[in-house]
């Protein structure tokens, strides 16, 4: 597993966000000087007071002119400062605009409540398949993000990678990112959507080329069959229950769409947006009641017996 990335803007991993970093420094520091300077005359001002004392008397009228003077200096000084930054700021978004763009990976990133789904086309092929939680990207190449929400609107955030974007429903949005080095990158939405919007998390796993194209082949197989009658068991309890109404397994009749594709569910590192390890022990909790780790997901309780949950979650497990 490639290192994990902090989610932080000031460690970035590709051209857009070293982009943002500059700006966010030029800021910083002319915002420290403006600020020293402000300091510096108020403390000249407290000064000059002081020694003055309790006298009072009429500024002259060079004094008047002085302090005219000074005002009218800081406001042009004020402005121009402004006007930099504004110019800094769209000379930042021109070149990330200028980012190249030659044979983009494309990816459909859909935003739900609350996880988010990554839906890759193949190109010279009908087939095309989706995943949760772990967007998979080619180190060096640029990715071409196709937003858009199901129901309000997201913000898909890789502090790394990009500036953030919205994912607006009935909207496309797009959002371009690269990854310069291998790595995890963590990603959240950064708009508030909702009772779970602090867990709606995923990964960016930048890997070498090579990598990738052998994880989005293994993507394409369809799910493994079920080996073992604990396996087999737990297929036909998926098969019959609520979970197939939800949820798609390639090569099986569950296509369903409201919930996340599970056809290699055990391939991914964590569950429930990044909530739980993806362990049998957490995959059995959180079958058991995922209200009680994420509080108003729209995922029901899975009420089985003992040796049904056993069986279920062997199932679940064999889908790498």
């Amino acid at each position: 597993m490639t290192p994990l990335t902090a989610h932080s803007a000031l460690e970035p991993a590709g051209p857009l966000a070293s982009q943002i970093l500059r700006l966010f420094w030029l800021y910083f520091d002319v915002s420290a000087l403006v600020f020293t300077l402000v300091i510096a005359v108020l403390g000249l001002a407290l000064g000059r007071k002081a020694e003055a004392g309790s006298e009072r008397s009429e500024p002259s009228s060079s004094a008047q002119r002085g302090k005219r003077r000074v005002v009218i200096g800081a406001t042009v000084a004020t402005a121009l400062t402004l006007l930099g930054l504004l110019v800094a700021s769209v000379a930042t978004g021109h070149a990330m605009a200028q980012l190249p763009a030659s044979a983009p990976l494309r990816v459909q990133v859909i935003a739900h409540k609350w996880w988010w789904e990554f839906r890759y086309s193949v190109s010279g092929r009908a087939t095309q398949f989706s995943t949760a939680y772990e967007l998979h990207v080619p180190v060096g190449q640029p990715v071409e993000l196709q937003l858009v929400a199901t129901d309000v609107i997201h913000s898909f955030w890789v502090p790394s990678l990009s500036g953030k974007r919205d994912a607006i429903p009935g909207k496309h949005n797009v959002l371009l990112i690269r990854a310069d080095r291998p790595g995890s990158y963590e990603g959240a939405c950064a708009e508030y959507c909702g009772t779970e919007h602090a867990n709606m998390r995923f990964l960016v796993i930048a890997e070498a080329k090579a990598q990738f194209a052998a994880w989005r082949e293994h993507q394409l197989d369809p799910a493994p069959a079920p080996q073992t009658p604990l396996e087999q068991r737990g297929f036909q309890l998926f098969a019959s229950s609520r979970c197939a109404a939800c949820h798609t397994i390639s090569g099986t009749d569950a296509f369903a769409t409201v919930g996340p594709d599970l056809s290699h569910l055990a391939s991914r590192t964590r569950l429930a947006m990044g909530t739980l390890a993806n362990d049998p022990s957490h995959l059995q909790r959180w079958l058991e009641d995922p209200q009680r780790d994420k509080p108003g997901v729209q995922m029901p309780s899975t009420p089985l017996s003992a040796d049904d949950q056993r069986a279920l979650v062997a199932y679940l497990r064999s889908l790498r």
